[in-house]
């Protein structure tokens, strides 16, 4: 199992319900993972700066490893559009044409926002929400991971 692969269950695990987990392959690898007990999160703020915050019941730790920001904080009035695969991330149908959104963009759910490349195959997604895009988190032509934020929508209520 390489580092990449043992992220990637490190981060299911992160995401899903369950508390432990103990996997035991074939070639003798054993991993077993387990969830803090005392109601410990463990918070990742994903951008530029990136940074773990430790929330205990709801508090901050006084020894986290940054401070969560106000811009941080306002991040749930948002809606994210998130990549539901590995690829590359293309913002245009071709070179040549104009970008499918940009900040600013009022959008329909529904309206094509960009392309994931993944495995030869090209893949639209589309706005789950009606809008307007505050800001594009991914360059054109840049890897993507599942899961990682692709759009920021300030959504219309």
């Amino acid at each position: 199992m390489n580092y990449e692969e043992i992220k990637k269950l490190m981060d299911d695990m992160g995401n899903s319900k369950i508390d432990s987990l103990d996997i035991e392959f074939p070639d003798g690898i054993k991993i077993s993972m387990a969830k803090n007990k005392n109601n410990t999160i463990t918070k990742k703020i994903e951008g530029e700066n990136e940074k773990t915050v430790l929330i205990n019941n709801g508090l901050d730790t006084p020894n986290e490893t940054s401070n969560i920001e106000q811009e941080d904080l306002d991040e749930e009035k948002y809606f994210l559009i998130k990549s539901p695969m590995v690829g590359t991330f293309y913002s245009r149908s071709s070179p040549e044409k104009e970008p499918y959104v940009k900040v600013g963009d009022v959008i329909k759910k529904g309206n094509s926002l960009c392309i994931i490349e993944a495995m030869k195959l090209m893949n639209e997604i589309e706005s789950e929400c009606d809008g307007e895009i505050v800001e594009v988190c991914i360059e054109d032509e840049q890897m993507v991971e599942y899961g990682q934020i692709l759009f920021k929508i300030k959504a219309d209520t």
